[in-house]
């Protein structure tokens, strides 16, 4: 299919030289950056977060109320730095 495509003179003269030490056509280079495009559209689309909850009561009584620095770091006591 035969199509009209308005592309500035500079990516249009980046895009001969390209083709030319790829040995390809900037109709190649096109295509093939097109293709690229709409595979990375589709597998960002078909992301899906998996569901990720936790059984339980939610915070500890001991735990309730206190601000969210004080969470972290009891969250965090165990580790070591």
């Amino acid at each position: 299919m035969k199509t009209t495509v308005e592309i500035s003179d500079a990516v249009l003269s980046a895009a001969r030289a390209l083709a030319k030490r790829e040995h390809t056509t900037v109709k190649a280079l096109i295509e093939r950056g097109l293709r690229h495009e709409l595979a990375e559209a589709e597998r960002i689309q078909d992301f899906k977060l998996r569901r990720a909850c936790f059984s339980g009561n939610g915070l500890r009584k001991d735990s309730q109320g206190l601000e969210w620095d004080r969470l972290r770091d009891l969250a965090y006591e165990d580790r070591i730095e």
